[in-house]
Formats: structure tokens, sequence, C-alpha cells
């Protein structure tokens, strides 16, 4: 058993997230001490690690919840989990193909001001400093 400053350090959460992940239900009531102090177990680390890895990989509060449920649930099928995980793998697909197509506009922009640039290069000005060839711009 743990405070919740030491929890926060074995998870990498930080203490309002994980007071925060308690109060909207995604972690259980914390044990409390006789001062009133915050008393963290195994299965407190153990979900809140579970719940700080799919936030990384950017499933949303609620998706994280209905995963909770399902993995407490033995009678519940795979398939419903899966069908979470599919559905969160089909958005990030679609954000993976719009920041292609950023990606693909970006560098089009990268040479159109690459081009224009170096067109506008005096080569027949090329004054010298102490026998290094400055490039001019106009």
């Amino acid at each position: 058993m743990s405070g919740i400053g030491a929890l926060s350090k074995s998870t990498g959460c930080h203490i309002e997230t994980i007071r925060y992940y308690e109060k909207i239900g995604l972690l259980p009531p914390a044990l409390r001490s006789t001062g009133g102090h915050r008393i963290y177990t195994e299965k407190h680390r153990s979900r809140l690690i579970f719940i700080r890895q799919n936030r990384e990989l950017g499933f949303p509060l609620d998706d994280i919840r209905e995963l909770i449920a399902l993995a407490a649930d033995a009678d519940r099928p795979c398939a419903d989990a899966l069908s979470v995980v599919k559905k969160h793998l089909a958005e990030v697909e679609s954000k993976v193909a719009k920041l292609q197509q950023i990606r693909i506009e970006l560098l089009s922009m990268a040479g159109t001001c690459e081009s224009t640039c170096l067109g506008k290069l005096l080569y027949g000005r090329l004054p010298k400093l102490n026998g290094v060839v400055m490039l001019t711009y106009r």
C-alpha cells in the first residue's frame, strides 16, 4: 500500500490526474488512513498503468471505461473489446491519412518556397569577403 505521491512516482501519472480518475470512477476509490490520507493498493497501481497505457494509445476515457468494464466481466465476449479497439484503429487510420495529405501539401509549399528563393539569387553579383563568395538576395 502507498500514498498518492508514491503512486504518482511509480506510474508517472500526475497527482491531480489520479484524483480526477478516482472522481470520475475510472480508478476505484482509495482507502483512507486514520488521518484521511488516500492509500492505494497494487490493484490501483495496475489499473492506473492500464489507463495510462491506453491514453498513450489515444483511447478516449469513455473507451477506456468500457475496456475496464469488459475486462472485469468474464462473461462478456472478447469480440466486444475487439470492437472498441477496431473502432479506435479506424479513427487513427483516418487521422494518419489526413496527416499524410497535410505532409504532401507542406512538401509542395516548401518546394515552391525553395525554388522561388533560389530564382532570386543574383549569380552575376557574387561579392567576396575574405576570399569567400557571398550570395546576394534581392
